[in-house]
């Protein structure tokens, strides 16, 4: 009777403990660099999604802002109407935009638009007529100053004398950003036009 003998070769034998260890170790060693490099890059996304909106923010108020306000004062031939009426708090556009004599008042009327800054809720407000809804146009806004300017250029209380008026808005990301130090985290945007209504000076 023939028997078979089976040699085991010491070199074709499997992983010692030592050696499943120190793989283990350089795995988590790898898996934990590559989870925080992730974790940076996400970061570092919602970041720069942060900043995006916030720059969108501004841009899309100061240009809504703009628009209108590049609008006021237009009336019909012969007609008389206070387009920008000076007020510290509240930008107050008028324009007789359907050539009638008058201005709407009305709380849906495009011919009567309140701008003002809500500093409890950070944000900007517009308000169409004169006994309408307040409604945000932006959020995140720390600031939003408005100054007025006659013919000349000097600063002016009085509204039949505005011809320029200087809108400067700050607004601020939704959320802290960690890697950024000052200002609590909140990084800022600040936007400010300087504009001439043609139908003011008519």
């Amino acid at each position: 009777m023939m028997t078979m003998r089976r040699t085991i070769d010491p070199k074709a034998a499997g992983f010692t403990l030592v050696e499943m260890m120190v793989a283990i170790a350089i795995g988590m060693i790898v898996i934990a660099s590559v989870a925080g490099t992730f974790s940076a890059q996400t970061r570092q996304n919602k970041a720069e999604e942060e900043i995006s909106q916030m720059h969108q923010n501004v841009r899309g108020a100061l240009d809504l802002i703009s628009r209108e306000l590049m609008q006021a004062g237009y009336k019909a031939p012969g007609g008389s109407v206070t387009g920008v009426t000076y007020s510290a708090t509240q930008l107050l556009l008028q324009a007789d935009l359907d050539g009638n004599g008058t201005i709407d008042t009305g709380s849906s009327s495009l011919e009567y638009i309140v701008y003002a800054y809500d500093s409890s809720n950070n944000r900007i407000t517009r308000k169409l007529g004169s006994g309408g809804t307040p409604e945000a146009v932006a959020d995140n806004i720390t600031q939003f100053d408005f100054a007025y300017k006659d013919a000349a250029g000097a600063a002016t209380t009085t509204s039949a004398s505005i011809r320029k008026v200087t809108i400067t808005i700050t607004g601020r990301t939704a959320k802290p950003d960690p890697s950024y130090t000052s200002n609590g985290g909140y990084r800022t945007y600040q936007l400010s036009v300087e504009l001439v209504p043609p139908n003011l000076a008519l």
